[in-house]
């Protein structure tokens, strides 16, 4: 059973070595200008070693996105606050701070052409996750649930994607507040439990 600890600590270690590297070069330059090489003369493992764990660059920055999808998740339901009251500003702010700890990730991924891969990915999330919210909430509004929901998750991302671009010109509360805000202002602030 020792061994296979071991073992599993190696895989790990050897995974964050490559995503580190693959990281690096992806906040440096294009997707299509990567090469597995370069990943793994970076992450000092060999061609092979990549290949073990990802069938190319483009699954690596596949399960990069998934990886961070789920902890954005994640790290969100551990900032979520279980009270009913609970609206939407108070879920705003935790997402705000998970991007600003991994600002170099979401840098690369907003500067790289690929930005479409992740975009459409964070959109499909938030605006599901906002339609579900919307659909399940006694607060009935005249606009329809699911325009509402591509209203806020296009206005969320937009946000998201001006202020890692613009080197996170405010601190994560003022940003959640001013989004909160914008929601309020077109009523959309009504939306119990958390924003994701």
């Amino acid at each position: 059973m020792e061994s296979a600890t071991k073992i599993d600590r190696r895989i790990v270690k050897t995974k964050e070595a490559i995503n580190k590297a693959f990281l690096d070069l992806f906040s440096e330059k294009e997707l299509e200008q990567i090469t597995i090489n370069e990943i793994a003369e970076m992450a000092n493992v060999n061609r092979g070693t990549v290949y073990l764990h990802y069938e190319d660059k483009y699954d690596l920055l596949n399960k990069c996105i998934e990886d961070h999808l789920s902890k954005l998740i994640a790290f969100c339901s551990l900032h979520d606050i279980k009270r009913e009251e609970t609206v939407l500003l108070s879920d705003l702010k935790p997402v705000f701070v998970y991007f600003e700890e991994n600002f170099q990730f979401f840098s690369a991924l907003f500067a790289n052409r690929r930005t479409f891969v992740f975009r459409d990915r964070l959109l499909h999330f938030i605006s599901a996750s906002v339609q579900n919210k919307l659909e399940t909430q006694d607060h009935q509004s005249n606009i329809d649930n699911e325009l509402n929901a591509q209203f806020m998750a296009s206005a969320f991302v937009g946000i998201v994607e001006w202020w890692i671009q613009h080197k996170m010109p405010h601190p994560p509360q003022f940003m959640a507040e001013q989004l909160y805000r914008l929601f309020e202002k077109n009523d959309i602030a009504n939306i119990r439990n958390e924003f994701l």
